[in-house]
């Protein structure tokens, strides 16, 4: 028995209305349309007690459902249950057929009551099942299992008028499809094969049209306002070809003999200069929206929405339009791209679907002009009285059109108040700026994806603001321009939004792991990552993945990167997402960094294989790291340095930041951090020996050589490094000031933000305490007192006071020696080149030596850095600096007590003079705190007891208490900081890195990655070449250990446009108890449903199928969802 005599049987012996329609006309105007009526389609006029039962009774089952997705799911598995035959038909994925079933139906039912409406929805659903063959056998299938299903859910809300409605609906449903295949099947498959051709693109067409079409393409609710999706073969042509006519389309109107003409642009051009049409700008426009028409002719919500645009940026030209030359020059150059096929039927089809153009833009041909003029003029006469009126009436009229939609607006009422004024004004800019409103509300529509809304509200929404208005203004042209404009904003919006709301995005609402999981199982294996990556419209694209992070679905979030970093492999092809990732989000370590830290992990994670097997107690890891180290340019990627910019120590120690992060310090930038640190240390070397070596040589008296030798290293000093130092300081601080990068410190004054690090703030005191020892140099100051005639005498007697001196130096002690100094440069000082000593120079000597010990210690400072070689070195230091705030606080807290015992004790009354006052006081009980107080200076204490009582209460409070709490305090501040140690020493290497490859030239990082070969393939095992993009190691088989491939492997067919199949152990314990508890409903309802049971009985099998829907893998991928009809 073929497939005709079964569904033949299956219909039971129902007449096919075919045979018996009658040739009355379509204006349908009765109680039901008990037949399918396929030989001509009308208008459907339904009663409207019918039309409100129907939808009566469909809201009831939405109701009743726990998701739409669920009572899609529900009429998927009654079609699927009730004609096994027809089986073969549903290709396209479960979970994405249920919804577009679900969706279909909803624009029916909700169109009902609107004849014309409901017309152009159907219409444009038939388009989309034209590459199958439906029948009224397989039309009756389906609407019966519908009704069945219906009548099993709802009962006894289910009543005969609303039986009879809904197979009157879908009888004309069924119908309407078989006309539209039969009588323009064969035009529209003419036009997309010659455009195809014409634009070169035939092998794609060709693609398309032997898999369905859905293969690539994830199904959102194409189905919702007509089918906004181009679907069956039209979905492959339109990606390949509109991005080539759009970027042809830009380029001026203008040939060149020495380019022969490819595609339809190219010759279209070409023909409009040879035919004389070279300055006709308009067709310019026409061009560019050309191919968006051709691949939306199945589409009739489409095609009209891009023929009004088009007619608003036809308005802005100022010249005569004359659309039928376009046909002309169309049609020339088309039967030029498809010589050897182009027929009479070609020809007509082509002139049938202009002829459809032209009169949609001829309704609009000077309309656009008049309607902006009265619209801006009816806006700017609003008052502000005029405008709060309409804030308010709008929603106020919305919300009693739909009441279903308080629920979605929840925002503050003056939200709600600018939601109105951006929509007014968007009514006035679409005419304006055509063009760059569709891109703004494109963008806009994709966000409203993710907001889960439903486009059922539009229509209501628009009919408040329609309302609103028209009480505000008499003027016609006024309103209609509003409406108008307003109702093609929407009609962008829904389908937008339609185009965008995937099973992914669905998935990503309920924040469910489990959930998004389900829908990505439906996906092409060559197309999965793509699903959870990318969602276009138009030139409009959102990412259901940093969807999810800006929603803060997490749970979705991580189960995304959980699945885009898993390795699956079939016999051919390995399959991970990290390129596509990447390559999508070049800046995702940015944007995890600032919103989502919790899911870093996650993705590091996922970029390690390890192997399940050992050999030689050693393990093969892979660290897929190349997106880490470089950019899609090669060049240095910013990761590293956003993970340092986020703080996290935890991460700073992952094993593969630490391997891709070792591997640049190690092999490129240490070398290139002591090459540039070479300089500072040649400079503190200089600084040591002219300050602290050789003013001491021969205790302290110089010859000429010492002095000249001084004098030189301080001029180095203070051309190289001070002038390094003030040019760096300056270019840094104005480069911060002028691009406003200004940070306010302690809320009180604006600093540059080069001053935040701590390194800064040390060079710029040692800039300061480098010009204070300038100014007070005593060699410069000295320098007027030299006299070179008196040169010889003053050397003679230098060296008889020095050999006195050294003499002396024997007996005397250090201070005497001082005295010899000073008496000797009294007597030389005006003889001698370069001296220190002279009246004015020891003057200001006094001022030099601090400053001197102050630039030493600030020099010693700055080479910190260098224990970054060192990680546990570093570490140490960090340590430090962690815990010196604790001591900071013991610190003040002895200074407290210091003040006040030296307060206290000076009130008394007593002869101890290291205690007579408080300076006195307050130096004693220091050098008590230091230990450096004098051991015979105690029994003074003893000689007034008050005395010694106090200095005993204080030393108890601050060497026995504080110093002890001091120890419990950073004991416990470094156990508190000890663990992430590590890390913040990894961070601060890091840091250096990422300041110091900049400097490092092209050419040797270049030459450096080469090294890498992060473009060869590694091994997973032996003799199993894998996947590029990484270095492997091997690690101690006991670090890491595993008994689970890491890799999910498949058997089967190795097609990309396949599913995956289910892995075993995928449906947890929950799926089973939801399943159990389904059945345990079913099974309660039928029992206590009368003589309703017995006819639910002979359907059990449907529900059955209904309840465990969720357990359906889905078939194989592709197709469309024709099968679903």
């Amino acid at each position: 028995m073929d497939i005709e005599q079964e569904e033949e049987a299956e219909v039971e012996g129902e007449n096919e209305a075919g045979d018996a329609v009658d040739t009355q006309s379509e204006e349908i105007i009765i109680g039901a349309l008990t037949e399918v009526q396929d030989k001509t389609f009308e208008e459907l006029r339904l009663p409207e007690d019918t039309v409100a039962e129907v939808q009566g009774t469909w809201t009831t089952y939405l109701n009743s459902a726990s998701s739409r997705d669920a009572a899609g799911e529900a009429i998927y598995g009654a079609i699927f249950d009730s004609a096994p035959s027809l089986q073969i038909l549903f290709k396209t994925p479960r979970a994405v057929m249920a919804m577009r079933i679900m969706g279909g139906i909803n624009n029916i039912v909700n169109a009902m009551h609107t004849p014309a409406a409901l017309k152009t929805i159907v219409e444009t659903l038939g388009f989309l099942h034209l590459d199958l063959d439906v029948t009224v056998p397989r039309v009756i299938i389906f609407r019966d299992a519908i009704v069945d299903l219906l009548e099993l859910e709802l009962e006894n809300r289910f009543t005969s008028r609303a039986k009879s409605g809904w197979q009157s609906i879908l009888n004309y449903v069924g119908g309407a499809f078989t006309y539209v295949r039969r009588e323009y099947a064969g035009r529209l498959k003419i036009i997309a094969s010659s455009w195809a051709t014409a634009n070169k693109k035939a092998n794609e067409f060709e693609e398309a049209e032997e898999g369905d079409g859905d293969e690539a393409v994830e199904g959102g609710e194409a189905d919702k306002e007509g089918g906004e999706t181009n679907g069956g073969m039209y979905t492959g042509l339109k990606e390949g070809s509109k991005s080539e006519a759009r970027a042809s389309g830009e380029k001026s109107f203008k040939t060149n003999s020495m380019i022969v003409p490819t595609t339809f642009n190219e010759m279209f051009m070409f023909n409009g200069a040879v035919m004389g049409f070279g300055n006709s700008v308009w067709m310019q426009e026409v061009l560019e929206s050309f191919d968006d028409m051709v691949s939306n002719v199945q589409n009739s919500y489409r095609l009209q929405a891009e023929c009004d645009t088009l007619g608003l940026r036809l308005a802005k030209y100022r010249g005569t339009i004359s659309l039928s030359e376009f046909k002309s020059v169309m049609l020339a150059s088309l039967r030029s791209l498809v010589p050897k096929d182009w027929n009479s039927a070609h020809e007509v089809a082509w002139t049938w679907l202009w002829d459809n153009i032209e009169r949609m833009l001829k309704v609009l041909m000077g309309k656009p002009q008049v309607q902006e003029k009265a619209l801006e003029r009816f806006l700017m006469s609003l008052t502000e009285d005029s405008r709060d009126y309409l804030r308010r009436e709008v929603f106020k009229r919305f919300f009693a059109l739909a009441p279903a939609g308080q629920d979605y607006f929840k925002q503050s009422t003056t939200r709600l108040y600018w939601i109105t004024d951006q929509v007014v004004a968007m009514t006035l800019e679409i005419y304006k700026d055509p063009r760059k409103m569709v891109e703004e509300l494109s963008a806009l529509g994709l966000r409203h994806v993710g907001y889960g809304i439903p486009t059922e509200f539009f229509a209501p929404l628009v009919s408040g603001y329609v309302e609103v208005v028209r009480t505000l203004t008499t003027d016609e042209n006024a309103e209609d321009g509003f409406r108008w404009s307003l109702s093609l904003i929407s009609r962008i919006l829904v389908r937008t939004i339609n185009e965008g709301s995937t099973i992914v995005m669905k998935a990503i609402n309920t924040n469910s792991a489990r959930q998004l999981e389900m829908a990505v199982a439906c996906a092409p294996r060559g197309k999965r990552a793509l699903w959870l990556l990318n969602i276009s419209v138009g030139t409009q694209s959102i990412s259901p993945f940093y969807w999810s992070i800006e929603s803060g679905s997490l749970e979705s979030a991580r189960a995304m990167l959980i699945d885009l970093l898993t390795i699956r492999a079939d016999r051919d092809n390995y399959y991970y997402g990290l390129d596509h990732l990447f390559e999508r989000h070049p800046d995702v370590i940015q944007r995890l960094c600032a919103d989502a830290q919790a899911l870093l992990p996650t993705l590091l994670d996922g970029l390690i294989w390890r192997s399940r097997l050992t050999l030689g107690g050693q393990r093969r890891v892979n660290f897929y790291f190349k997106h880490l180290i470089q950019d899609a340019d090669e060049h240095f990627n910013q990761a590293l340095e956003w993970m340092v910019d986020a703080g996290d120590p935890k991460i700073m120690c992952h094993p593969v930041v630490v391997l891709f992060a070792d591997l640049v310090w190690g092999r490129l930038a240490s070398k290139y951090f002591l090459l540039g640190k070479s300089w500072f240390l040649f400079t503190l070397l200089i600084f040591i020996i002219s300050q602290s070596i050789l003013q001491h040589l021969n205790e302290g008296f110089q010859d000429q050589e010492t002095r000249t030798s001084i004098f030189a290293l301080r001029c180095f000093i203070y051309l190289c490094s001070l002038g390094q130092l003030v040019r760096v300081q300056v270019t840094s601080v104005f480069k911060d000031i002028r691009a406003g990068n200004l940070i306010r410190l302690g809320g009180i004054i604006r600093i540059p933000e080069y001053w935040t690090s701590w390194k800064n703030v040390v060079a710029l005191l040692l800039m300061l305490v480098l010009i204070f020892m300038l100014a007070n140099e005593p060699i410069i100051y000295c320098l007027p007192h030299y006299d070179g005639q008196d040169h010889a005498g003053s050397v003679a007697a230098s060296e008889a006071a020095s050999a006195a001196a050294t003499s002396a130096s024997e007996q005397a002690s250090s201070g005497h020696r001082r005295l010899l100094a000073a008496s000797v440069a009294a007597v030389n000082h005006n003889g001698e080149l370069f001296t220190q000593h002279c009246p004015e120079g020891d003057g200001h000597l006094d001022n030099y030596a601090p400053g001197s010990m102050v630039a030493m210690l600030l020099y010693w400072t700055l080479i910190v850095d260098l224990s970054v070689f060192s990680t546990r070195i570093s570490a140490f230091v960090l340590v430090c600096g962690r815990v010196v705030s604790e001591l900071v606080l013991f610190i003040m807290a002895a200074f407290f007590l210091i003040v006040a015992f030296a307060t206290a004790i000076s009130s008394l009354n007593h002869n101890n003079k290291d205690f007579a006052g408080i300076p006195k006081g307050m130096m004693s009980l220091t050098e008590i705190t230091l230990s450096m107080y004098p051991t015979e200076h105690f029994e003074g204490l003893l000689e007034s007891p008050i005395v010694f009582a106090c200095v005993a209460v204080y030393v108890t409070l601050a060497m026995i208490f504080l110093l002890n709490l001091l120890v419990a305090q950073l004991n416990c501040a470094y156990q508190a900081v000890f663990s992430d140690m590590v890390g913040y020493a990894r961070s601060n290497r890091g840091n250096i890195i990422c300041q110091t490859l900049p400097v490092i030239s092209a050419r040797r990082w270049r030459s450096w990655l080469a090294t890498l070969r992060l473009d060869e393939r590694l091994e997973f095992n032996e003799g199993d070449v894998g996947l590029a993009g990484g270095v492997q190691v091997l690690e101690p088989a006991n670090a890491n250990p595993t008994n689970v491939d890491m890799i999910h492997r498949f058997g089967g067919s190795t097609s990309p446009a396949m599913q995956w199949p289910e892995e075993e152990g995928a449906k947890d314990e929950s799926d089973k108890f939801e399943r159990l508890e389904k059945v345990i409903l079913r099974a309660t309802r039928k029992m206590g449903g009368g003589k309703k049971g017995s006819k639910a009985g002979g359907s059990s099998s449907m529900g059955q199928s209904s309840s465990q829907s969720g357990t359906f893998s889905g078939g194989s991928a592709g197709g469309s969802e024709e099968g679903s009809q």
